[in-house]
């Protein structure tokens, strides 16, 4: 189901702010790609300590957002929508979906340590899920 303009608005808004922020952080470039999103994974990593005490969701919906949009930027014909259960992820001309949100909570509250990294989930959600691979791969009973 699509979202809302309202809605949608927030989310790149939200992306927006994190490119902003990014950019005066790392003093470089910050933009929708890999390298960026390799950058955001290690701010993630520098934040969780205080993030349990802190405004974990701010930083969820902030990161979650921006993760969102470099897919999207990645994967031609991919939009925000939202499933039948109301979780609002990334929707593939393929039909798959990918939780940005999710996984951004994921590792702000597992880390690297815990197998938790928004740096693989991009690249395996671009590469495998978004083009089909993962799919097909699964149903032809690859470990």
């Amino acid at each position: 189901m699509a979202l809302s303009d309202e809605r949608l608005e927030m989310i790149r808004a939200n992306a927006d702010f994190a490119v902003r922020e990014m950019t005066g952080l790392c003093g470089a470039d910050f933009g929708y790609n890999a390298a960026s999103v390799a950058w955001a994974e290690g701010f993630i990593e520098r934040q969780r300590p205080a993030a349990a005490q802190d405004n974990a969701q701010g930083i969820v919906n902030v990161l979650g957002s921006y993760l969102g949009e470099a897919i999207i930027a990645a994967v031609p014909g991919s939009r925000w929508a939202e499933d039948a259960s109301g979780s609002v992820g990334v929707l593939f001309p393929n039909g798959d979906m990918a939780y940005p949100f999710a996984k951004v909570e994921k590792q702000l509250a597992g880390g690297l340590e815990g197998g938790e990294s928004i740096l693989s989930f991009y690249n395996v959600t671009v590469n495998h899920l978004a083009t089909g691979k993962l799919s097909q791969a699964a149903s032809k009973g690859a470990p």
